[in-house]
């Protein structure tokens, strides 16, 4: 039993708590201060996250030249800092305090990027208040804010005037886990107005991440808008599940499953195996056969997508890991591996896609390509690709785009 609803478009999480301690919001009768929205006020340059209210500060400010100032109210704090990915691995860069008590700094010019970020506060890692783009994360994990710096041209990732899917979001009962889960769900465009039957990419996310990360993070809806309205990807529905043990939020009173002390849930494959998929196949216009079945994600995901696809090929024709979190600390493969090292020639008869792709500057690098090593050497066929970049959604965003148009491409309807 499942319920369905309609998600054109789903607000993320918004950090009150930020905004009520360091009073983002003036003073009704407070001057005006450098960087302030409102009638009258530059909106900034593009990524400058228009459409806040007009007490809120303008920050990030992406500015012509790609360079981008960030502003924090804090008039009581000591030390304000900006750390994360937009640092590109500098570490924390102190901001400064003016006389209104604003902290900002300018840094760059930054690469044509989406950065994450935050603000850390005496030690204390907190979101921009001013900024409504902000990375959804499950309990215990930091919450941080995007900026997206533009290049010349619109990125595959940025959304364009064609055919738009739709993001769903079905909520289940879950035998496996004991709880109520979300799972999210994308339509391709024009999938309630037909009578055509799709192909089905489950798509799993990271660590520190809930279902909502591939599109809240990673932009998978719009990416597949692009391909699909270039022709270079098949219409598909993709299915992205809660990779976590753990409840749905919202649902009811909380409610914690038992003994999930690790990062890999033991009763995740089966609540994907036995509920989500026969979920799918039984409300959705979906092809239930192999050739059209298709499981990816990234680090953790990329882990489970590898070990579920491996070992099912009865279930999955294309597997692929994009910074597989597998091997030594992480998910142990040889389980699954020993199988198909037996009977090469019968694993390669089914498998139409095997891929590993890790960034040369990620922890996982000497993991992955090992993993990749040993499927070649032992007769197993699989692409492998080393990207530049560490364990981020710049190289995952990026190996989306690449491999979405090489899914089902063997058993075209």
């Amino acid at each position: 039993m499942f319920h369905r609803m309609k998600a054109l478009q789903i607000a993320a999480p918004i950090l009150i708590l930020t905004a009520a301690l360091f009073g983002q919001t003036p003073p009704a009768d407070a001057p005006a201060e450098p960087g302030r929205g409102g009638r009258g006020a530059g909106r900034g340059g593009r990524g400058a996250g228009g459409g806040t209210p007009v007490s809120a500060l303008v920050s990030p400010d992406v500015h012509p030249d790609r360079t981008v100032t960030f502003r924090f109210r804090a008039p009581q704090a000591t030390e304000v800092q900006l750390v994360g990915e937009i640092m590109q691995g500098k570490g924390p860069h102190a901001m400064t305090k003016d006389e209104a008590g604003i902290w900002s700094t300018t840094i760059g010019p930054v690469p044509p990027e989406i950065w994450i970020y935050n603000f850390r506060v005496q030690g204390v890692d907190v979101t921009d208040p001013s900024n409504p783009s902000v990375k959804p994360t499950p309990p215990g994990q930091a919450m941080s804010s995007f900026v997206e710096v533009p290049g010349d041209t619109p990125a595959f990732y940025d959304s364009r005037p064609v055919p738009h899917g739709e993001v769903r979001m079905a909520m289940y009962e879950s035998k496996s886990m004991g709880v109520t889960r979300w799972v999210w769900i994308y339509t391709p465009p024009n999938y309630d107005t037909g009578r055509a039957r799709y192909p089905v990419l489950y798509l799993l996310h990271g660590n520190g991440e809930a279902q909502n990360g591939w599109v809240m993070n990673g932009r998978a809806n719009i990416i597949l808008d692009n391909l699909i309205a270039d022709r270079k990807a098949q219409p598909m529905i993709v299915v992205m599940p809660q990779g976590h043990a753990l409840q749905g939020a919202g649902v009811g009173p909380v409610v914690r499953i038992p003994g999930e002390t690790g990062m890999f849930s033991p009763r995740f494959p089966k609540d994907l195996l036995e509920e989500v998929i026969p979920m799918m196949e039984h409300g959705y216009r979906v092809i239930a056969d192999a050739d059209h079945r298709a499981i990816a994600g990234l680090s953790m995901g990329g882990g489970q997508a590898l070990s579920i696809g491996l070992a099912h090929p009865e279930l999955f024709h294309y597997v692929l890991g994009f910074s597989a979190a597998v091997g030594g600390t992480f998910l142990p493969m040889d389980a699954v591996l020993n199988p198909l090292y037996a009977n090469p020639a019968a694993a390669n008869s089914k498998f139409r896609l095997v891929w590993i792709s890790v960034g040369r500057q990620d922890f996982l690098f000497g993991a992955d390509q090992q993993l990749a090593k040993a499927l070649t050497e032992h007769g197993i066929k699989n692409t492998y690709r080393e990207t530049e970049g560490a364990h981020v959604w710049s190289v995952w965003r990026n190996n989306l785009n690449e491999t979405a148009p090489m899914l089902f491409t063997a058993a075209k309807r």
